[in-house]
């Protein structure tokens, strides 16, 4: 039986580690995104992803630096996104030591990218990263860190991305990211209704339950990004209650 995972997600702006909120990155909490890691490999996460939200594509390179450095402390599947707008940079983060690539905006504006991309390296390395708002009551994908609006609904954007290469989905709630108050469980619903793909949810979660939450509602990975960095240990915290209630993650 395939386990749940448990995930650390790591926002770098500028190199420096920032809190999300609501897709807005003011506050740093870590200056060196290599303390993050060690941390999160050591407490018990079964997979970190790093993320890329500076503003602008001139920090690339820099990016790939840091992907360098922390792949050599991190003992758990590492995955890497933020500006793959070309196969040859998913290919270097990938070289520096990325073990999946995680896409937004590619999707969008050059699904090539990711399809070329999933050819090279397998659909198992392709995450599609999938941002969505409620918009009329309805959930609306939004790209290029929640700034545009693709009036594409969840529903069809799903079966695109899985057409162009995705092997799992990353959902997130533009409004419930940072808000504590749990996650996005109708959005996860029409994630896993769409499609066989591995689905991860993103944004809101604060308290063991809403991990739980996540799970029960058909996750494949429940991830998390702030509480981690504020509360020591929590990851191992989570595990054990998860474990506790007889949920199938890794020890």
């Amino acid at each position: 039986m395939t386990k749940n995972r448990l995930i650390a997600v790591i926002v770098v702006r500028d190199g420096r580690v920032v809190q999300s909120e609501k897709f807005k990155h003011n506050h740093v909490i870590h200056y060196d995104a290599i303390h993050a890691i060690e941390s999160f490999s050591r407490w018990n996460v079964d997979e970190i992803v790093v993320l890329n939200v500076s503003h602008g594509k001139e920090t690339k390179e820099s990016f790939l630096e840091i992907i360098e450095k922390v792949s050599k402390v991190c003992w758990v599947p590492l995955t890497a996104g933020g500006f793959i707008n070309s196969v040859d940079y998913g290919a270097n983060l990938i070289k520096k030591g990325a073990d999946k690539l995680i896409i937004n905006s590619s999707f969008h504006n050059q699904p090539e990218i990711p399809k070329e991309l999933a050819n090279k390296f397998g659909k198992q390395c392709i995450v599609a990263s999938i941002d969505v708002k409620d918009i009329d009551d309805k959930k609306i994908v939004h790209v290029d860190r929640g700034k545009l609006n693709t009036n594409q609904s969840l529903q069809s954007w799903v079966p695109h991305c899985e057409k162009y290469g995705a092997g799992e989905l990353f959902i997130n709630n533009i409004d419930y990211d940072g808000n504590r108050g749990g996650y996005d469980l109708h959005s996860l619903k029409i994630a896993t209704e769409e499609c066989n793909l591995p689905v991860v949810i993103f944004g809101g979660a604060a308290m063991d339950k809403h991990f739980a939450q996540g799970i029960e509602h058909g996750a494949s990975g429940v991830a998390a990004a702030n509480i981690f960095h504020y509360k020591e240990m929590a990851t191992k915290q989570i595990k054990r209650y998860l474990i506790k209630n007889n949920y199938s993650v890794r020890a």
